[in-house]
């Protein structure tokens, strides 16, 4: 695998980059990784949240990293490393909607380019294609369909829905897919794309 995606250096100039936050989940449990920290678990040498960031091609400082064990281990890759918290206290581990709202508090731009750490080579293009879709079906936020079903977390994300989420989560709601259906957005065709979204969830798909 190349260690960097050059098909998104090219991205249309009216792609509003200095408006794009970049947020790596990385808060999981993973408990059917046995325990392990999966953004810091080798695969091919290196630790899956590098073979992310390397794809993505993009400065650490536009780069949030949502975890909530290792911080400071993840602190190099990242501009900021921030952990889940709910109702202004810290709360470990509330699924990545709690991580994506976190981000949402500190982000200083008007959009969230969400990925999860454990699919190490996310789709080419995943930014252009999902601010195109964004932009030609006049949606907030925008996300991937891989031909058989929609893939949240990769996803870019309007920060308006802060208020929206706040709230979600107040009520003690968890699910991604219940929340996706709030906020009614693009959706955006990675059909030919659909083993990029290949995540690794137990220790056998590392090898």
């Amino acid at each position: 695998m190349s260690d960097k995606n050059t098909s998104d250096q090219s991205m249309p100039d009216n792609i509003p980059l200095d408006q794009i936050t970049y947020l790596i989940l990385a808060g999981g449990k993973g408990q059917r990784m046995q325990g392990a920290d999966k953004g810091l678990m080798l695969w091919q040498g290196k630790p899956m949240v590098e073979h992310v960031i390397n794809q993505l091609n993009t400065p650490a400082n536009k780069i949030i990293i949502s975890a909530n064990r290792n911080l400071k281990t993840y602190e190099n890759y990242a501009n900021r490393v921030i952990s889940d918290e709910i109702n202004g206290y810290t709360e470990s581990f509330q699924g990545p909607l709690a991580g994506i709202l976190s981000a949402m508090h500190i982000c200083t731009t008007p959009y969230l380019l969400c990925l999860p750490c454990d699919s190490p080579m996310p789709p080419d293009k995943l930014l252009t294609n999902l601010w195109q879709c964004l932009q030609e079906q006049n949606k907030q936020s925008a996300l991937c369909h891989d031909g058989e079903r929609i893939q949240p977390l990769f996803s870019l994300l309007s920060c308006q829905h802060k208020p929206l989420l706040d709230t979600f989560l107040h009520q003690g709601r968890r699910k991604v897919h219940d929340f996706i259906s709030l906020i009614n957005p693009a959706i955006c065709d990675f059909s030919s794309q659909k083993s990029r979204f290949n995540n690794f969830n137990c220790p056998d798909d590392m090898n």
